[in-house]
């Protein structure tokens, strides 16, 4: 979190390969122009991230899905449209 912004999220989230997931953060104190950052953290790897939102509604290359901000940007939602095996990891939000 940059600032005094704080982020919740799920402790867990589990799917079956194939079926789209959604992955749920809130952020209820950001403030001015700050960004939604999405990070992905694979076994044994530092985290990577994946895709900046504002508001709206992004499409995510890798792994393929969507990025969707609310418009007051105080929560978003990361769906991954078909996890494989190897999306298994740490998802991270941050302001």
């Amino acid at each position: 979190t940059a600032g005094t912004a704080q982020v919740r999220q799920e402790l867990s989230a589990e799917t079956t390969e194939g079926m789209g997931i959604s992955i749920n953060c809130s952020h209820p104190d950001v403030q001015g122009t700050a960004n939604i950052q999405w990070y992905r953290q694979l076994s044994d790897q530092a985290p990577h991230h994946i895709v900046t939102g504002f508001t709206g509604n992004k499409p995510v290359p890798d792994p393929p899905g969507r990025l969707s901000v609310a418009a007051d940007r105080r929560s978003s939602v990361l769906w991954i449209a078909r996890p494989r095996r190897g999306d298994a990891a740490v998802y991270y939000c941050a302001v």
